[in-house]
């Protein structure tokens, strides 16, 4: 059994989850994740660490209320606990030869998007930063995202807040500009929904950015066991957990990403709608 130290609702479906785990703590590096389950019952979920402390032997992660087994985590209470939290497992992100970086995230992807950038701005990196939410309401972690960074772009697609228009408008600027004044980034960080991540890596091919995006998003059993996570990179066979989560993102097949992940997505949705009958009926 795992204690929950803190759970702090940082919108109305994202959830900041602080386990005590020394284990995981000690070896926890940026881009690594955890399995976790809430009970004996339930299913096992791979979710990105967002911090860690090794001195406090805490691990935090960042997720969205989604379906069932994230609407139980999000309603449990500090001093709750859960039955298992397993890491870290796969590989850390790498930032070698990284100088100038712009670092892409999209939604939820924030949550992951966030710790990669804090560690390139603590290695000495110049790091720029685009946000893109749907609208102000899912806005999260902007503080620590401006911590880290040089500049901080938000972006929203109904302009509610900070600029209006999607990530990969601005990175397309941002890159031009770049390119005018002979300040090239050297590397891109990209995580967020798959489309994103695709539309991303055409750009940055298009100006010569190397670019790495994490696939934490299709990771089903996180042990390489399933193959839930099977993608096409380099024209190889790859598995997200044990390979990645972190890829090349000009070498990975995103149509075929896009079409095995939309495999389930009838199923997601009519459980998606019970969870959130389920929470009606709890309110009222």
């Amino acid at each position: 059994m795992f204690k929950i130290v803190n759970n702090e609702r940082l919108s109305d479906n994202m959830f900041r989850v602080t386990f005590e785990a020394p284990l995981v703590a000690r070896k926890a590096q940026p881009g690594q994740f955890l399995m976790f389950r809430v009970d004996e019952f339930g299913e096992r979920m791979p979710i990105t660490i967002s911090s860690y402390d090794r001195e406090a032997g805490t691990v935090s992660v960042i997720m969205q209320r989604v379906g069932s087994t994230t609407a139980l985590l999000a309603s449990k209470k500090a001093g709750d606990y859960v039955a298992d939290v397993v890491g870290p497992l796969g590989n850390p992100a790498e930032f070698d030869n990284m100088h100038k970086v712009v670092v892409v995230g999209g939604g939820s992807g924030c949550a992951i998007a966030w710790p990669q950038a804090k560690e390139a701005h603590r290695l000495g990196c110049d790091v720029d930063i685009i946000a893109g939410f749907r609208t102000k309401g899912i806005v999260v972690l902007e503080d620590e995202m401006r911590a880290c960074c040089d500049h901080l772009y938000m972006m929203t697609d109904d302009g509610t807040y900070g600029e209006k228009g999607f990530t990969t408008v601005k990175l397309k600027e941002l890159l031009e500009k770049a390119k005018a004044e002979g300040q090239q980034y050297d590397h891109c960080i990209c995580i967020g929904p798959l489309p994103m991540m695709k539309f991303v890596c055409q750009i940055t091919k298009e100006y010569g950015v190397a670019t790495m995006v994490d696939m934490n998003c299709i990771m089903i059993d996180g042990s390489g066991m399933c193959g839930g996570c099977r993608l096409t990179v380099g024209g190889e066979t790859k598995f997200a957990c044990v390979d990645g989560p972190d890829f090349d993102g000009q070498k990975v097949d995103w149509d075929l990403a896009v079409k095995r992940n939309q495999m389930y997505h009838d199923f997601e949705v009519r459980k998606h709608e019970e969870v959130c009958n389920l929470f009606k009926q709890e309110v009222k």
